[in-house]
């Protein structure tokens, strides 16, 4: 037979109570912070210091569960008839688990059922971080399972269901959202419903059957390669653009608006083309001659900016991956170069190393001299301790937190179209399809391009990172054997299939 208390408890005197003697017992009286008042007796705690005795308002059940083991559970009533109630349910529950009618499982998922799906979301990303998983890829997942429980009205654990899920993403399609996106959603709630089967919330994942969309018949984004003439010019504007900025013509309109003499909307500046860089630069040259700091900063942050696209198409690094290297991270004296890739900074959280050219490393080499010999010469000039080397979690680049909008002028001044007649674009996350375009280009097998671009898959190196385009295709077809579909004259034919006679010589 079950039983319904109060669980007692000691906890430490509040700051500020009065104690008082009652009957030879002596309380403590204190105010919270919502001014209620509160007492308690005060008793001798195991360390010899008073505490305070209280009791729950609200009731513990102690029963027998469905295995005969007596278990204390919180019922969450403070009036005495509905702690009974819950304890009746617990009892019963646990007679139909004795009798083979409820599974362990469950009856342990019966204590999760009504509760608010809020705690189990609160409990699942607890669960994302103690993998240590991308602080930003946890919040998206838990802001798309927030959004598909609200729109899908699931307030608790047993109102989850695959249909009103089902027809969301039909809805959603049929609204104009992307394949991926919408695997993204179904991705993020089976693996709540994964969790939750895993931890007895659940006894099965309610969405394990959900269909997968088509992400090759509906992709929206897809990307080409650069071509190995595209990429060096990207790389010359992306070196000379930051100086030929300051040295754009002024162009003014043949009939200017009547505005203010100092308003610029009656002229503006001439847009930057490859054919112009060089002019443009000899003007900024001109103009800053006497601001050769000026001059000197903008040719810095050419250079980084230029060894930055070199990197990225050289190594097939992700943005993301490139903005976390650090100089500790790199490793340009041994016999082959190479750059460590953290498990924290990696998509896949693996880590990995990444090997460098020979020409990357030497160039990544000048330039962590010249940023070695600006750090001391700024050391001189203040009159502080001259570094020796720079300090090892000192980042590779400065990578911008506007790298794409950079890149997109970049394209622009080199001439190259951010679309092609396909519908494919060109973003700086084309430079990794570059890398692992030009590497199936250069017969490399498919085994080494997968694992230099570090996939889990082949399909995924050779479908979706491969652009068709740029690979020989005619030269292989070409190689094929020769199929004549004219038949040839039969003494011909025979003369041909006959083996050829030598004459003896004398």
């Amino acid at each position: 037979m079950g039983m319904i208390f109060r669980k007692q408890y000691t906890m430490p005197i509040p700051p500020g109570a009065e104690t008082t003697e009652q009957g030879g017992t002596s309380v403590a009286r204190w105010r919270l912070r919502n001014g209620q008042l509160r007492s308690g007796e005060v008793v001798e705690g195991k360390d010899g210091k008073l505490r305070v005795r209280g009791e729950t308002r609200a009731y513990m059940a102690r029963y027998r569960d469905g295995a005969g083991q007596v278990v204390e559970v919180a019922t969450g009533c403070k009036d005495q008839i509905a702690a009974r109630r819950v304890l009746t349910e617990l009892e019963r529950r646990a007679e139909l688990v004795r009798a083979g009618v409820l599974t362990a499982d469950e009856d342990g998922a019966a204590d999760h059922a009504g509760q608010p799906l809020s705690k189990h979301l609160d409990a699942y990303e607890r669960h994302l971080r103690a993998k240590s998983g991308d602080p930003r890829r946890i919040s998206m997942v838990r802001r798309r399972i927030e959004r598909l429980a609200g729109e899908c009205r699931f307030s608790r654990l047993n109102k989850m269901s695959a249909g009103p899920v089902e027809r969301w993403l039909v809805e959603q399609a049929d609204a104009g959202m992307a394949a991926a996106t919408r695997n993204s959603y179904r991705e993020a709630i089976v693996g709540f419903g994964n969790w939750c089967r895993r931890t007895r919330r659940l006894t099965h994942n309610p969405f394990g059957d959900l269909p997968r969309a088509d992400q090759n018949a509906d992709r929206r984004h897809r990307r080409r390669a650069l071509t190995e003439a595209e990429l060096m010019r990207l790389l010359t504007v992306a070196r000379l653009r930051p100086l030929a900025e300051l040295g754009r013509e002024t162009i003014r309109p043949d009939k200017a608006p009547k505005r203010s003499p100092r308003s610029r909307a009656t002229w503006k500046r001439e847009p930057l083309t490859f054919e112009s860089l060089d002019a443009a630069v000899g003007r900024a040259r001109v103009a800053l001659k006497d601001n050769p700091d000026l001059i000197a900063q903008c040719e810095r942050i050419g250079h980084e900016r230029a060894l930055m696209y070199k990197a990225l198409a050289l190594t097939g690094l992700r943005k993301g991956e490139l903005a976390s290297l650090t100089i500790g991270q790199l490793d340009l004296d041994g016999p082959v170069a190479y750059a460590i890739l953290d498990a924290a900074d990696e998509k896949n959280r693996q880590g990995s190393s990444i090997p460098l050219r020979s020409d990357l490393a030497s160039e990544l080499s000048l330039w962590l001299e010249d940023r070695l010999s600006g750090l001391q010469n700024e050391a001189r000039t203040s009159r502080k301790p001259i570094p020796v080397r720079l300090p090892p979690a000192t980042l590779l680049f400065n990578v911008p937190s506007g790298l794409t909008r950079v890149f997109d002028r970049d394209l622009a001044a080199a001439g190259i179209p951010k679309g092609d007649e396909r519908d494919r674009v060109v973003d700086i996350h084309a430079l990794r399809v570059t890398f692992c375009t030009h590497l199936c280009a250069a017969h490399v097998p498919l085994r080494t391009a997968q694992a230099a671009m570090r996939h889990s898959k082949p399909e995924l190196t050779a479908n979706i990172y491969t652009d068709p385009k740029l690979l020989d295709v005619a030269g292989a077809i070409e190689a094929l054997p020769a199929l004549k579909l004219t038949p040839e004259a039969p003494a011909t034919a025979a003369a041909s299939a006959r083996p050829t006679r030598r004459r003896a010589t004398s």
